[in-house]
C-alpha cells in the first residue's frame, strides 16, 4: 500500500480501496483484515494460556473465561483463517489460471465488506454488554440459556460474514469453470487452483446448513419460536446436526487451500514437478466428497445409536486414505529434487510430521468407542490444533513468504523469517503436543481452572509456555513485514527464480489488467515449460487489443453498511423504542443500495490497445 500512497495521498488511497473492485487490491484488504482478527485471536488464545498456567488462577472471571474461549475459537475460524485464505484465492487464482479479474468483480467485493462488518459487529459485543459464552460451536441448549445480548451477535455477526463467504465461494466457482486461459484444461490447472475449487465447491454445499441453523437461533433468541427449546417441542440435538454438517466440510474448506500452497512450494523448491499430479487431484475431490459424510463423528456421545456410530466412523477413516496419498506424493516430489530451504519450504517440510499427527489422532477419535473416553478432553483439542495450525496456519504462513512478492512486489526478509519459522514450531509442539496427556489424564475442555495435586500443573504451564513462544515468533513477522513495507525494496518477476505457473510470469507489480494478451498454456506448469524453451515470458494466445475492465464501486461497501445497522436493530427491537426504526433503516440503506446497482448502467471501461502499445515503449511500466 506504500507505494500507492506515496503516488496518490492518503485520502485517495482510502477510498480507493474502499471502492475498488480489483481482486489484488481486495486481497490486500482480506490479508490486513484477517491480519488484524489473526491477532485478535492470538491475543485471545494467551489469556486463556495465562489463566490456565497455575491451578486456582483468577487472572480472569469464570464467566469471562467463557466469553474469551468462545470468542478465541469464533474468531479464528470464521475472521482470521477464511479471510486469509481467500486473501490468497484473490491474489493468485486469478493470475494462475490466466484471466484478467474473477468472474463477478463487484460481487468479490461484497463479499469482503460482508465479511468485515460481519466479523465488526461479532466484536463490538466486548464493549456492548458482553461477548457470546456458549462455545464457539454454540451449542443450543447453551446458548438458549445465555442471557445477555452475546450469542446474538454471533448469530448475527456470523450469518453477515457467511454471506460474504458464500459470494466469495461462489465467484471462485465460477471464474475458474469460465475463465481459464487458452490451453488450460481442467488437468493442466495449477494445484492451488484445484484446492481452491473444491473449497468454493465446499463453501457453496456447506454454509447454506450454517445459515439455516442461524437464522433458527435468531428466531429462538429474538422471536420467541421454539425449534431448539425442548420444553416447547424443540430439539437441540437438531443445532448440533446443522453446525457439523457444516463444520465438518468447514475444516476442509481452511485446509484444502493449505494443501494446494504446500503443492505449489514443494514443487518450486525441490524444482521438479508435482509427483503424482493426477492422483493428487483425484484425493483433492475425494476429500471434498467424503468431507460431507463424516459430520456426526462430533457426535458420537449424543446417543445417535451403534449403526450411525458405526457408519460415520468407517466414513471418517476412509477420508484417511486420500490425505495419505498426498502425503506419499509430497514426500516424493522432495525425493530427488534440488531442494532449496527457504522460509516456505521449511514451513512446508515442517507441516507434513505436524499435520500427521493430527491425522493420527483424529483416527483414534474415530473410534467411537475410544470417542467416549476422548470426548470433551483436551485430547480433542490437542488434535484439532494439531490439523488447523499444523495445516492451515502452518500454510498461511508459507504463503505470505511465498506469495509476498505477487501480492507487494517485494520479498520479507528471509532470516527473519526462519527465526519466526523456528520459534512458532518450537511453541506449537510445545503448547499443544503435551494436551494430548492432559486430556488423557482426564483435564475436561473449556474448564477455567484446575485444582493442585491432580497431575495437571506441569502439562498446563509447559502448554502456556509454548504459546509465548508462538506469540513472540508471530511479533517478528509484524516486524518483518513493516521493515519489508518501509524500505520498499522492488524485487521484480520470478523472484525466487523457480517459479513453475502463470502467476511468476507477470511483471512486479503486476498491471492492473494482469495479462496484455491471455497467455497460451502448452502444458502442466506452464510458465516452467517456456523457461525450458530459453522464452523470456508466455507465448501469447491472441494479438493485442482492447481491454474491458470493471469501474470501482462504493456501492458494496454500502450494502454492507445497511445490514451492520439492521443486525443492531434486530437485536435491540425488544430492548429499546428506536431498535425497530434503526432495523427499517438499515434495511432502506442495503435495499436502497442494491436498488441504485440495478437500474445504474455501468459497462465498465476498455483500455485501448494503443495505450498497452505505448507500455511497451516505455519497458512495459503499468
Amino acid at each position: 500500500m506504500s507505494t500507492y500512497a506515496q503516488k496518490k495521498g492518503f485520502g485517495a488511497t482510502i477510498w480507493d480501496y474502499l471502492t475498488t473492485v480489483d481482486h489484488k487490491k481486495i486481497a490486500i484488504l482480506y490479508l490486513i483484515a484477517g491480519g488484524f482478527f489473526f491477532i485478535v485471536g492470538g491475543l485471545e488464545a494467551m489469556f486463556i494460556r495465562i489463566q490456565l498456567a497455575v491451578p486456582n488462577n483468577d487472572f480472569v472471571s469464570a464467566g469471562l473465561y467463557n466469553e474469551i474461549l468462545t470468542m478465541h475459537g469464533t474468531t479464528m475460524i470464521f475472521l482470521a483463517a477464511m479471510p486469509l485464505i481467500f486473501a490468497f484465492m484473490n491474489a493468485v487464482v486469478p493470475l494462475q489460471i490466466g484471466a484478467r479479474d474473477v468472474a463477478f468483480p463487484f460481487l468479490n467485493s461484497l463479499g469482503f465488506w460482508l465479511f468485515f462488518f460481519g466479523g465488526v459487529f461479532l466484536n463490538l459485543s466486548w464493549f456492548l454488554g458482553g461477548a457470546p459464552d456458549a462455545g464457539w460451536t454454540s451449542y443450543a441448549s447453551l446458548s438458549l440459556a445465555s442471557e445477555g445480548h452475546g450469542i446474538d451477535f454471533y448469530a448475527l455477526g456470523l450469518q453477515i460474514s457467511g454471506a460474504g463467504t458464500l459470494i466469495g465461494g461462489i465467484n471462485f466457482l465460477v471464474t475458474i469453470i469460465n475463465m481459464r486461459a487458452p490451453g488450460m484444461t481442467y488437468m493442466r490447472m495449477p494445484l492451488f487452483t484445484w484446492s481452491t475449487f473444491v473449497a468454493s465447491a465446499l463453501i457453496l454445499f456447506a454454509f447454506p446448513p450454517l445459515t439455516v441453523g442461524l437464522f433458527l437461533m435468531i428466531f429462538d433468541r429474538l422471536f420467541g419460536s421454539n425449534f431448539f427449546d425442548v420444553a416447547n417441542g424443540g430439539n437441540t440435538i437438531i443445532w448440533e446436526h446443522l453446525f457439523w454438517i457444516f463444520g465438518h466440510p468447514e475444516v476442509y474448506i481452511l485446509v484444502l487451500p493449505a494443501f494446494g500452497v504446500f503443492s505449489e512450494v514443494f514443487a518450486t523448491f525441490s524444482r521438479k514437478r508435482l509427483f503424482g499430479y493426477s492422483s493428487m487431484v483425484f484425493a483433492t475431490v475425494l476429500i471434498g466428497f467424503l468431507g460431507f459424510m463424516v459430520w456426526a463423528h462430533h457426535m458420537f456421545t449424543t446417543g445417535l445409536g451403534p449403526i450411525a456410530n458405526a457408519i460415520f466412523a468407517v466414513a471418517t477413516m476412509a477420508i484417511a486414505v486420500p490425505t495419505g496419498i498426498k502425503i506419499f506424493n509430497w514426500l516424493f516430489t522432495m525425493w530427488g529434487g534440488s531442494i532449496q530451504f527457504t522460509t516456505p519450504m521449511l514451513y512446508a517440510v515442517a507441516f507434513i510430521p505436524s499435520f500427521v499427527a493430527g491425522g493420527v489422532t483424529g483416527i483414534m477419535n474415530a473410534a467411537a468407542s475410544a470417542d467416549y473416553q476422548f470426548h470433551d478432553t483436551y485430547f480433542v483439542v490437542a488434535h484439532f490444533h494439531y490439523v488447523i495450525v499444523g495445516g492451515v496456519v502452518f500454510g498461511l504462513l508459507a504463503a505470505t513468504h511465498f506469495y509476498w512478492p505477487i501480492m507487494f512486489g517485494t520479498m520479507l526478509n528471509e532470516t527473519l523469517g526462519k527465526i519466526t519459522f523456528w520459534l512458532f514450531l518450537i511453541g506449537f509442539h510445545l503448547t499443544f503436543f503435551i494436551q494430548h496427556f492432559l486430556g488423557l489424564m482426564g483435564m475436561q475442555r473449556r474448564i477455567f481452572t484446575f485444582l493442585p495435586g491432580q497431575g495437571l500443573e506441569t502439562g498446563n504451564l509447559i502448554s502456556t509456555v509454548g504459546a509465548f513462544f508462538m506469540a513472540i515468533a508471530t511479533l517478528i513477522l509484524l516486524y518483518n513485514v513493516i521493515i519489508t513495507s518501509v524500505k520498499n525494496v522492488k524485487v521484480g518477476t520470478d523472484p525466487w527464480g523457480d517459479g513453475r505457473t502463470l502467476e511468476w510470469s507477470l511483471p512486479s507489480p503486476t498491471p492492473f489488467y494482469n495479462f496484455k494478451q491471455l497467455p497460451l498454456v502448452r502444458g502442466l506448469d506452464a510458465y516452467w515449460l517456456e523457461k525450458m524453451e530459453g522464452k523470456k515470458g508466455m507465448t501469447p494466445a491472441e494479438p493485442i487489443g482492447d481491454i474491458h475492465m470493471p469501474n470501482p464501486s462504493f456501492i458494496p461497501f454500502m450494502i454492507s453498511v445497511g445490514l451492520f445497522i439492521a443486525a443492531f436493530g434486530a437485536m435491540y427491537r425488544a430492548d429499546y423504542a428506536w431498535g425497530l426504526p434503526v432495523l427499517v433503516i438499515g434495511m432502506l440503506v442495503t435495499l436502497a443500495s442494491m436498488f441504485v446497482r440495478s437500474i445504474k448502467d455501468d459497462h465498465g471501461f476498455h483500455i485501448h490497445k494503443e495505450d498497452l502499445l505505448d507500455d511497451d515503449d516505455k519497458g512495459g511500466k503499468a
